[in-house]
């Protein structure tokens, strides 16, 4: 063997366990690994490989294994190929990302050391760090946080984002967990959705076109999974929100006599949710156009200051046209009777005061009322009362008229005075006058202060113009309303005015300074000034609004009513108390029987917020009160229609009562519905009932029919003190009487029974007839027409006829109401209200009711001589001392048709005194003759009865 020998196998094998596993496994400091939820493998990067220095020797540079280090880690570690090192890291069970996504942990590698088990002198790697993902399965859908979304919107706007829906996903990853989209699944809606759920209107929504929406929306992640549910949106629309008043009734109605009416029952306010600080509320009442402004009594107005607690002593120059007091006949009038009487004066007229009717004194106090409207404004002197000479001059003694906007008031002195300069002229500036509407004016006048009262406020004079007295002139005076009067003397006057010619005045006289516009209620009152109190009462409404305080008083509701009880103001901070406030304000109007129409109702409000301006602007509220018609009373005279009385009674001082029985009474006609089970039957009408009610009257008035009173021969006659008494007034002319005040029934009846007719010349008297009229509230309800007919009892001369004859009967026939048929008897001449003949048949049958009498009287002293004959015959025969009578005639009396018991009484009163008259002549044989008569029994009694009429022709005597 040449050279060195190599060394044996055995001897390397040798070697190389001597120097075995010198070295420790190797790892990468860190490891990323990805693993997803449905799988076990890890992907790791870079991959698990350990490597060892000690390869390729077997055992030493081999890997055994890898291990893990760290607490509840879910993954262990494989080795693949021990020569190469490479390893595997795998979950042990299912991981779940929602729970865990990431997980931390640290890994060694060991070799084999020197033997297979690696378990004998192995070496370890250092420990490397593992972070381990776990991937995403998008197994989840998205899933809305509400069940339901539902939201209320306002129309009449397109709104940008109306309400947001939102979706969650129980995915961990962002891909899966994010919602990406949502849509509306509800087709042709007036909304769209974005990406992140804000809901939007594409157009102005309509509450007439729907009141609310349903949608469907639904959800999808970024996986494109889609929601497992949908969710239901509704969207309300409502009303666009306007602030006021809510729940008021444009139209109330009033029935007359119920008292207070709640106007505003349950109104609210609507503020829109604004934040408010404070509320004012104002309620006015139209009534302009009622009356004389508002709903007042109508009565007289001289009645209404009696009322109201002024003394006697009113004169009223515009009275409501009668039979005496007619001077304002030709005047325009408002005749509805519904409102005052008023007067319209269009320029062209004006009446004259008769003389009497009125006397002012400028020495002496004195008041001037008067409702006044004022036509157009114009810019010539408007006289409303003026006293000027009748004649030769035109001088001014006291005048009241308008100029523009200013009221005068002029008052001379009487030149009998003191000769220095007086205050004369008074001037006024108001706005009351040339506002064309009514207004109250009162002047109380005494030198030299003047007060003016407008509307219950008085008011000072501007401006005062003093003048000398007049001069002396023995001329009388003409008192004119709605011009004055002056005599033309070729001069042109101070208005253009066509002269209006008077023939009982005298020479060529006209009218000047024409008033325009309308009048009521003049009146001129003299020796006294009106109280105040006196002037509030003739111009408070009878009408108005009023608020019911509540036991708490309203907290903190601020109230402020107007004088005339038009307006209402309100204000409170709170807005709940200032409804209820609200609800609380009543329309009254307290006349029995009011004008019915229309009264107008205006609420205003100013809201304002907590920045002291108004913030919510609240419209007007208009409205209306209906004062239904009241229920017209219907006012019935009733008493004797018809009546006789003796010459003698007519002639005496005490006169003939005309009314001795009257009663007055007043009834309404009511619907009464009927009750239980009828209400519900369309077939069961409504039952009229009449119902007697109790009120004033005002005016009476008897007047006379045919020829007037002659004031020579008869008058009527009342009682003074018990006039004075009721406080009421009575005036009297050729027509008959008039009495007024305003009083009730039943004082009414009272007077009236007293009245008294006195004819002094009755023995050319045959009858006389009258008729009553009474009425109320000027006129405005009046009663029937009461019609009396008296008669005249004329006797005759006591020496020509029996004295029985001396007694006269008074026929009367009462009757209770006036409605009464009297078509059962059998009147000769039928007369709807005559149940007595007229005078001259009342005459002729007396005279043949005494030559009946008489023929009577003759046939019994006839029967008396014959049955003094008869009595020597025999007894057998007394049946022949009957009178065969057959042949006679009985006229009856047609008296006792209507005489009744008065009548019978009478008749019995004259047959004893005749029998008294006759019982002289009466001698023992006719006595004798009655007691057979009497014998005869009742047999000749009926067959005597049987016969009505005696034949007396044959008879003579």
């Amino acid at each position: 063997m040449s050279g060195r020998e190599p060394p044996s196998s055995f001897s390397r094998a040798l070697s190389v366990s001597r120097g075995a596993n010198k070295h420790k496994p190797w790892l990468e400091p860190t490891y990323h690994g990805i693993v997803t939820e449905n799988d076990n493998a890890v992907l790791l990067d870079p991959p698990l490989i350990a490597l060892d220095k000690d390869a390729p020797l077997r055992f030493a540079g081999e890997i055994c294994g890898f291990k893990i280090h760290g607490q509840n880690v879910p993954f262990d570690a494989v080795v693949v190929d021990k020569s190469t090192g490479e390893g595997l890291i795998r979950s042990k069970e299912k991981l779940d990302c929602e729970l865990q996504k990431d997980y931390t942990f640290t890994i060694q590698a060991y070799d084999c050391g020197r033997g297979p088990d690696g378990s004998a002198n192995s070496k370890k790697s250092h420990k490397a760090t593992v972070h381990i993902q776990v991937n995403d399965v998008n197994e989840y859908a998205p899933v809305f946080k509400e069940k339901s979304y539902q939201v209320t919107v306002v129309e009449g706007k397109r709104y940008e984002s109306i309400l947001r829906v939102e979706a969650v996903d129980a995915d961990c990853s962002p891909q899966f967990s994010q919602i990406c989209s949502y849509e509306i699944v509800t087709p042709d809606v007036p909304f769209s959705v974005d990406k992140d759920g804000y809901i939007k209107s594409t157009e102005k929504l309509d509450y007439g076109k729907e009141h609310q929406y349903k949608l469907t929306v639904t959800a999808h992640d970024c996986g494109k999974k889609r929601a497992a549910e949908d969710v239901l949106v509704k969207i309300s629309i409502r009303p666009a929100c306007t602030p006021g008043w809510q729940g008021w009734n444009g139209r109330v109605e009033y029935e007359p006599g119920t008292g207070a009416l709640a106007l505003f029952p349950s109104a609210h306010l609507e503020t829109c949710e604004e934040s408010v600080a404070s509320v004012q509320v104002k309620v006015e009442l139209e009534t302009s156009h009622i009356g004389k402004g508002c709903d007042r009594d109508t009565y007289s107005e001289k009645s209404l200051h009696r009322l109201c607690g002024a003394a006697s002593g009113t004169a009223e120059l515009l009275p409501s046209p009668s039979g005496s007091l007619n001077w304002t006949v030709g005047l325009p009038t408002d005749n509805g009777h519904d409102s005052d009487q008023i007067f319209e004066f269009n320029g062209t007229q004006a009446v004259r005061i008769p003389e009497g009717v009125v006397s002012v004194h400028p020495e002496e106090p004195f008041t001037i009322s008067v409702w006044m409207r004022h036509g157009p404004l114009g810019k010539r002197k408007e006289a409303l009362l003026c006293s000027s000479d009748r004649t030769d001059t035109n001088r001014h003694h006291y005048s009241l008229f308008v100029h523009g906007c200013r009221l005068i008031f002029l008052l001379r002195q009487d030149p009998s005075g003191e000769k220095k300069y007086r205050p004369a002229e008074f001037h006024w500036k108001l706005t009351q006058v040339c506002d064309e509407k009514w207004h109250h004016y009162v002047l109380n006048v005494e030198i030299p202060r003047v007060t003016l009262y407008v509307d219950g406020v008085s008011h000072e004079p501007f401006s005062v113009t003093e003048d000398f007295p007049l001069h002396p002139a023995k001329i009388e005076t003409q008192l004119v309303v709605g011009a004055c009067w002056q005599e033309y003397s070729g001069v042109g006057p101070d208005n253009d005015t066509e002269p209006v010619p008077v023939a009982s005045a005298g020479g060529d006289l006209h009218m000047t300074q024409f008033f325009r516009g309308d009048l009521a209620g003049l009146t001129i009152r003299s020796g006294r000034l009106t109280d105040k109190k006196v002037i509030d009462c003739l111009y408070t409404c009878k009408e108005g609004l009023d608020l019911q305080v509540p036991g708490d008083g309203g907290r903190g509701v601020k109230v402020q009513a107007h004088p005339s009880q038009s307006a209402l103001t309100l204000e409170a901070e709170d807005v709940g108390e200032l409804e209820k406030a609200l609800q609380r304000v009543t329309y009254l109007n307290a006349r029995q029987f009011p004008t019915p129409g229309i009264r107008r109702l205006r609420l205003t409000s100013t809201v304002k917020c907590f920045n002291e301006v108004a913030c919510a602007s609240v419209p007007p509220v208009d409205g209306y009160v209906m004062v239904l018609q009241p229920e017209e009373p219907k006012i019935s005279l009733s008493g004797v229609h018809h009546f006789a009385r003796a010459a003698s009674e007519f002639e005496s001082p005490e006169g003939v009562f005309l009314f001795p029985e009257l009663r007055i009474i007043s009834t309404i006609t009511r619907e009464v519905e009927p009750n239980g089970e009828g209400d519900e039957d369309p077939t069961v009408q409504e039952s009229l009932v009449s119902e007697e009610i109790v009120h004033d009257l005002d005016t009476c008035e008897v007047t006379v029919e045919g020829e007037e009173l002659s004031p020579e021969q008869e008058s009527l006659e009342v009682d003074m003190a018990r006039l004075q008494h009721k406080g009421m007034d009575v005036s009297s002319s050729d027509l008959g009487v008039i009495f007024t005040g305003v009083d009730t029934m039943a004082s009414y009846e009272e007077v009236l029974h007293l009245l008294r007719y006195r004819n002094w010349r009755a023995r050319s008297l045959l009858d006389r007839k009258f008729k009553l009229v009474c009425s109320e509230l000027n006129g405005r309800y009046v009663s029937n027409e009461f019609q009396v007919e008296v008669n005249v009892i004329h006797t005759a001369n006591p020496m020509e006829h029996a004295s029985h004859m001396a007694a006269q009967p008074q026929f009367v026939h009462p009757e209770h109401r006036a409605f009464v048929d009297l078509s059962g008897h059998n009147l000769a001449n039928p007369h709807p209200f005559a149940v007595v003949p007229s005078t001259a048949t009342v005459v002729i049958v007396v005279c043949v009711s005494f030559l009946v009498f008489t023929i009577i009287l003759g046939v019994f002293r006839i029967r008396a001589a014959h049955q003094r004959t008869m009595r020597d015959q025999d007894t057998g025969k007394e049946n022949e001392m009957d009178w065969d009578d057959s042949a006679l005639t009985i006229t009856v009396n047609p008296m006792e048709t209507y005489e009744d018991q008065h009548s019978e009484e009478e008749e019995e009163e004259e047959e004893e005194e005749s029998e008294d008259g006759e019982e002289d002549d009466v001698t023992s044989a006719e006595s004798e003759s009655s007691e057979e008569e009497e014998e005869h029994g009742d047999q000749q009694t009926a067959n005597r009865q049987q016969q009505l009429e005696w034949d007396d022709s044959t008879l003579s005597y």
